[in-house]
């Protein structure tokens, strides 16, 4: 399948943490990305906010800024609402909103959401039928902006250009970006998140990113793919050993943070999902200003 007809640009702002603000600061964030000239702001599913009720809202008040999800878990919703929602959103903001759905992960599906995990990938592709096949009788968009997946198995990323329009690789690095790429070809847009740490003393950057990092260590999903780049339990203990951290999160200055960025464009991603931590719960306000120079426009 071809790409994505929503532009997303070369780089956006990947925010999960944006449920911790209000919706009003929310609202502000979107507008304050917006203005600093990033393409997009990417917004999660957890067990926090309904992701279609927020990109509403985040969309309804900028102008031209882009909302994606990374990802609408398959599992909260049928494929028919799915295809609602994406529908309803690219109708009401055409060009604007790029739908990412993803198979999350075993503990928020089978625990929480008490839902079968058992066969994930084959889950997907079923979904993947139904969303074809879906009703939706309201007034459509001339264009639904297609639809991502997020990816990280070769299985996934084939799924991701032979039945989507790309991938979205999460909590990953540029070798990676680099192989997904060759397994995908050309044609399929590949959007992988950065995480970064604006922080040039070495133990202050990695305690940040280690605490970043932390909920994800537990994932087998990440666990998994990172073993296929050469990583080992070793890495995986205390927190993640100097080399996991580093290849995971790009920390430093400005310039150091973008060339991480152009490493990912190197290896063939369309748009990079920057992600950044910090300390605390508040918008990153002072970091968005500050990286904002460095990558918008490359």
């Amino acid at each position: 399948m071809t790409k994505p007809s929503v532009d997303l640009g070369k780089v956006g702002i990947w925010y999960g943490g944006i449920d911790a603000l209000t919706t009003p600061e929310a609202q502000a964030c979107a507008r304050l990305i917006e203005e600093l000239g990033f393409g997009a702001l990417w917004v999660a599913e957890a067990v926090g906010r309904d992701p279609f009720v927020s990109s509403s809202v985040l969309l309804g008040a900028t102008k031209t800024l882009k909302l994606a999800t990374g990802i609408a878990n398959i599992y909260a919703r049928d494929p028919m609402t799915m295809v609602a929602g994406q529908k309803t959103l690219a109708e009401a903001y055409p060009g604007r909103f790029l739908l990412g759905i993803g198979v999350s992960h075993g503990h928020l599906v089978a625990k929480v959401r008490q839902h079968d995990y058992s066969k994930p990938y084959s889950y997907m592709v079923d979904y993947l039928d139904k969303m074809d096949k879906a009703l939706f009788m309201a007034k459509g968009p001339a264009d639904d902006g297609g639809r991502i997946l997020a990816a990280l198995g070769p299985k996934m990323l084939e799924l991701s250009a032979t039945r989507a329009n790309g991938a979205h690789p999460y909590f990953t690095t540029p070798e990676h970006t680099k192989i997904s790429r060759d397994v995908m070809g050309a044609d399929a847009m590949l959007a992988p998140e950065q995480m970064v740490v604006l922080e040039t003393d070495p133990t202050e950057a990695r305690r940040i990113a280690r605490a970043g990092m932390k909920i994800y260590l537990g994932l087998p999903n990440y666990f998994n793919n990172l073993a296929r780049l050469g990583f080992t339990e070793a890495d995986w203990t205390n927190g993640g050993s100097d080399r996991l951290v580093d290849a995971i999160v790009a920390w430093g200055t400005e310039e150091q943070i973008a060339a991480r960025v152009k490493q990912h464009h190197d290896a063939g991603a369309d748009h990079v999902c920057v992600q950044i931590l910090q300390d605390g719960a508040a918008a990153p306000e002072q970091q968005l200003r500050r990286l904002a120079p460095a990558l918008v426009g490359r």
